[in-house]
């Protein structure tokens, strides 16, 4: 499986990478793919069926200069930024034909990471559809797009979470998982207590990937894949019809 530690600066940016992985994964024209990323600015994105206005307090973004974007996967609105690091697995079904079950595929990603976890001294479990939680909080949230050959499976790794972010740009949402109950964003979210250098390494551990030495944005993307990331930001990533199509 190839290594990728590679973020933009611009968030639609770093929301295109994805589905341009995806894409090149699912045609044959890349191998499967682990990629870690970090926004240095804070943003909002939301899931692709979900509705912006229920989800985000949009006046507030915009009175503070914070985007809000639509990213391809389904899952909840989360506010990225510095203290959320985020990986991204591209995978083929032939490959991991058991994945093309979606509970399967969720279940199985998430007790790998957690039991690489348990050798980091944390002892993390799967809750929900989709996350994991470590003592009740929830410290990762994962969705994924599925196509007809390949996968796509991401998830936040949160080690320093920006509660008062959370608070003044997410709104709470309808749609919880029952093991969060009544609680707020602050009360629900945990964190990781480990640096983002220990996360990239465990994952990694995970998927049997070696974590050769990862630099600031090394190993990177090829040019063809940058170049393709930044046409999708501006056709599809920056543009209103797909952030307010809903």
């Amino acid at each position: 499986m190839r290594l990728i530690n590679y973020s933009f600066d611009d968030p639609a940016e770093n929301l295109a990478l994805e589905e341009v992985l995806l894409d090149r994964v699912e045609t044959g024209e890349a191998e499967e793919t682990l990629r870690f990323w970090e926004s240095p600015v804070r943003f909002v994105v939301i899931g692709t069926g979900q509705t912006l206005a229920q989800e985000v307090h949009i006046e507030r973004c915009q009175a503070d200069g914070i985007p809000f974007l639509r990213r391809c996967t389904a899952g909840g609105a989360v506010l990225q930024g510095p203290g959320c690091l985020n990986y991204t697995l591209a995978l083929r079904y032939e490959n991991w034909p058991s994945f093309k079950s979606l509970h399967t595929s969720y279940a199985t990603i998430l007790e790998c990471i957690a039991d690489a976890l348990v050798h980091h001294a944390i002892t993390a479990r799967f809750e929900g559809i989709c996350d994991l939680a470590l003592d009740g909080g929830k410290v990762s949230g994962n969705a994924q797009r599925r196509r007809r050959n390949a996968m796509l499976h991401h998830g936040t790794l949160l080690y320093r979470p920006d509660y008062e972010g959370m608070e003044r740009y997410l709104r709470e949402p309808e749609d919880r998982p029952d093991y969060r109950g009544a609680r707020n964003h602050r009360d629900f979210v945990g964190h990781l207590p480990l640096d983002p250098d220990t996360l990239r390494v465990a994952v990694c551990e995970a998927f049997d990937v070696a974590p050769v030495s990862i630099a600031h944005n090394q190993p990177a993307p090829t040019p063809e894949e940058l170049d393709a990331a930044r046409r999708l930001a501006v056709e599809k990533y920056r543009s209103d019809a797909w952030t307010r199509r809903r």
